[in-house]
């Protein structure tokens, strides 16, 4: 059978994009996105629970992102899961869900204003082939620009 990873978060940006380039010139864009859940428990109590993620986002969308974007600004982000495994220098074991974003929309108001409605950009003189108008759909990077 065959299976399907697939996500699509809508959140504020928890820190600034970071930008790097591969050695064989490839950008990288890395960022967190912070989503919430609100609820009533049984007595009526309003709870929330936060879930922050960790991004990636590759090419030419990448260099777009971080030009546009800063913490606490609004986006919409869809990409694929990814389970992440490693060994700390102390020999503890750690692991955490990332997602590399393949598509992305600047959500909230022109001018920084991040509580805008979906739909709008934040980037105005964007072109539409850099996600201006209707999102970006993110290039997949060959095995040799992946940088770890």
């Amino acid at each position: 059978m065959a299976s399907y990873n697939r996500i699509i978060l809508v959140g504020h940006l928890t820190r600034d994009p970071q930008l790097s380039y591969t050695p064989a010139n490839t950008a990288v864009c890395k960022f967190g996105i912070a989503t919430n859940h609100k609820w009533k428990d049984r007595e009526g109590n309003a709870r929330e629970e936060v879930c922050f993620v960790d991004c990636t986002l590759f090419g030419k969308g990448g260099e777009v992102f971080s030009q546009y974007m800063k913490k606490g600004q609004m986006a919409l982000i869809e990409g694929r899961l990814d389970f992440q495994q490693w060994t700390t220098p102390e020999g503890d074991k750690r692991s955490k869900h990332a997602v590399f974003v393949e598509n992305f929309t600047f959500l909230g108001g022109r001018g920084g204003d991040a509580g805008g409605r979906a739909g709008e950009t934040s980037a105005a003189g964007v072109p539409a082939a850099a996600g201006a108008a209707g999102g970006y759909e993110a290039p997949q990077p060959s095995g040799d620009d992946i940088p770890f």
